[in-house]
């Protein structure tokens, strides 16, 4: 069954150009074949730059520990370089009202 799915990322690097779609790059690749979209927001400061990716959408995943099991075991080295923080909630789908999971 699907989850609602959000999770929000934030990397961090030397300013060198084209973060944002280095970043979208790494997602595509990492997130390949889940139903998951993401919008990225890139500022460039001090000579460093910041992508904040906000992702929602629909997934297997049944808890955050699913999530970050497939996270930890799927994502690219230079993900892991660049992430320095991260928001991840995941909502599995209940049967009937939603309180008890079986009406």
């Amino acid at each position: 069954m699907n989850s609602e799915t959000y999770i929000d990322f934030c990397f961090i690097r030397n300013a060198a150009g084209n973060f944002a779609a280095e970043i979208d790059n790494l997602l595509r690749e990492l997130f390949k074949g889940i139903r998951l979209n993401w919008y990225l927001e890139e500022k460039t400061e001090d000579g460093m730059e910041l992508v904040v990716a906000e992702i929602k959408g629909m997934s297997r995943w049944q808890s955050e520990e699913d999530a970050i099991d497939f996270i930890e075991s799927h994502a690219a080295e230079d993900f892991w370089e660049y992430l320095q923080g991260f928001q991840l909630n995941v909502y599995p789908a209940m049967r009937g009202c939603g309180s008890c999971g079986t009406h």
